[in-house]
């Protein structure tokens, strides 16, 4: 990405090779990293039908610091002029979430966070850049980049995304032209947001296989 790629050997605490770091501590500013958002909205309008597609793997790594069992994951049809807000929705959807009323953000290796930003009210949550404001194709993102998407700062849902392959034609990955991010394949099962069983809100317990 740029001057800062981000090296396939960081690997994070949970093993994934998600090339983040453990450490939540505001990112330095670089000049890089401030973004021109009239530049940013005319790039998005002249991309058009020009836009390039891409496969992006999520994993499913932890919660709260533990491993998820199985680690499910699914691949995402991501167009290069897709904003990160737009993937922080698919991939929200695509694991099954339906309380989305909580921060997420996603960080890079090379110290860039991008995220829900707070112009009002700022905090150390905050991230470095708008998510509804800087496009993939800003980020720079390459086949083999990795990066981590957090969501639920006190449930600490982690997650490794990893670039599968570049320049894709989206008619042949899916079948169907869509402007939004589609899911195109997945694996594993995907635990409820607050491990809910039942409409009543019960919890599921283990049964004992003897």
């Amino acid at each position: 990405m740029g001057s800062n790629p981000i090296r396939a050997t960081d690997v994070c605490l949970r093993g994934c090779l998600c090339g983040h770091s453990s450490e939540r501590a505001r990112a330095p500013e670089y000049p890089w990293m401030r973004v021109d958002i009239r530049s940013t909205e005319r790039a998005g309008r002249r991309a058009g039908s020009g836009q390039s597609w891409m496969i992006l793997r999520v994993l499913l790594a932890a919660r709260g610091g533990e491993e998820v069992v199985g680690t499910p994951g699914r691949d995402l049809l991501v167009s290069d002029t897709h904003t990160f807000a737009d993937l922080a929705t698919a991939i929200d959807r695509a694991f099954a979430r339906w309380d989305l009323a909580h921060l997420h953000v996603f960080r890079f290796d090379d110290g860039r966070r991008i995220g829900m930003v707070d112009l009002e009210e700022p905090d150390d949550d905050d991230a470095d850049l708008d998510e509804t404001k800087v496009t993939v194709q800003q980020a720079g993102l390459r086949q083999g980049d990795r990066f981590e998407y957090v969501f639920d700062f006190g449930d600490s849902w982690e997650h490794c995304c990893t670039v599968l392959r570049c320049k894709v034609d989206p008619m042949k990955e899916s079948g169907a032209a869509s402007s939004d991010i589609v899911p195109i394949f997945g694996w594993g099962t995907i635990p409820d947001q607050y491990d809910r069983a039942t409409p009543q809100g019960g919890r599921q317990v283990a049964e004992d296989s003897d």
